[in-house]
């Protein structure tokens, strides 16, 4: 949708249409039903839940990849792949692999094919786009217009009026388990390609800078009973002109290493759905992978 508040906005309305009758039309074109989603308890419930299914022993967190290693053996069709750790130093065997670190990150594995390096010097630059996220709520009684909606956007042109968040999202009118029942809890965005050096800016700083924005918008008054940051220093890819290219060096990584197999926001979309699309892409495309190495190795 060009931007993740436009996104969350525009989805949340069309969900709300569909509710109403309306779009009638849109429905028969679009088989699958849009709209925002989250948890109960925020979106972090997703992978909580798949790191419980999948069990402690096997998973290893906060472990920096250092190299990844192919030697296939001819007479199997597993093991093909050996990966080593920085937590531990440990080197694990493994059918396939996939990656779904950013490009910047993948260059600093160290790849070889059949012990002959590998080089990445194909994978293009990728730019970045920094933003912090303030979570901030507010006491009813305080916010004067609290405006029934989604969310608002702050076009680049309001900075003339003193405005300088990109928008907030009502996270507790999208998702009212998200607050109080006296509170709301607005999720405002700070950064990204219009303003970087202020997605840097600390806490308070930010914290006086949505109140004030929170202030003008919706007439709230005095300091959020609640805040919390989150900064992230490469938000999400940006996608430029150089994006063929992307597409083009992730498809010869996995042309030439076999086994290897890319998911993630760098291919086919920013957006959460988008990404598990993609994991679930890249699952199907291992399982067809190993069925047909499988395969090959009963015929021989």
């Amino acid at each position: 949708f060009g931007s993740v508040i436009a996104g969350a906005l525009q989805s949340k309305l069309f969900s709300k249409r569909e509710k109403t009758g309306e779009n009638k039309t849109a429905l028969k074109k679009n088989k699958h039903k849009r709209g925002s989603f989250s948890f109960q308890g925020g979106m972090q419930t997703l992978t909580d839940t798949l790191c419980k299914e999948l069990g402690k022993e096997n998973l290893k967190l906060n472990s920096k990849v250092l190299t990844l290693a192919y030697g296939h053996d001819e007479s199997s069709s597993s093991q093909n792949w050996s990966i080593t750790c920085v937590s531990n130093q440990s080197t694990q065997d493994v059918d396939a692999v996939i990656v779904t670190a950013p490009l910047c990150n993948v260059k600093d594995i160290k790849i070889t094919k059949r012990s002959i390096p590998f080089p990445l010097n194909f994978l293009p630059e990728i730019s970045y786009v920094p933003i912090s996220v303030m979570i901030t709520t507010f006491k009813k009684e305080n916010v004067k217009r609290p405006l029934e909606g989604f969310g608002v956007l702050v076009p680049s042109k309001e900075r003339q009026n003193g405005l300088k968040t990109l928008g907030t999202l009502f996270s507790s009118m999208m998702f009212p388990d998200r607050a109080p029942g006296d509170s709301y809890l607005y999720t405002t965005f700070v950064g990204g390609t219009q303003n970087r050096e202020l997605a840097q800016a600390s806490t308070d700083e930010l914290q006086k800078i949505v109140t004030s924005d929170l202030r003008k918008l919706l007439g709230a008054e005095g300091e959020p009973t609640f805040v919390n940051h989150f900064y992230w220093s490469k938000g999400f890819p940006l996608y430029g002109r150089n994006y063929g290219s992307v597409v083009e060096a992730i498809d010869k990584m996995e042309k030439d290493l076999p086994g290897v197999f890319f998911a993630g926001n760098h291919k086919g979309g920013l957006s959460v759905g988008k990404s598990i699309a993609s994991g679930w892409q890249a699952a199907d495309l291992v399982i067809t992978y190993l069925n047909s190495a499988s395969t090959t190795v009963l015929d021989k």
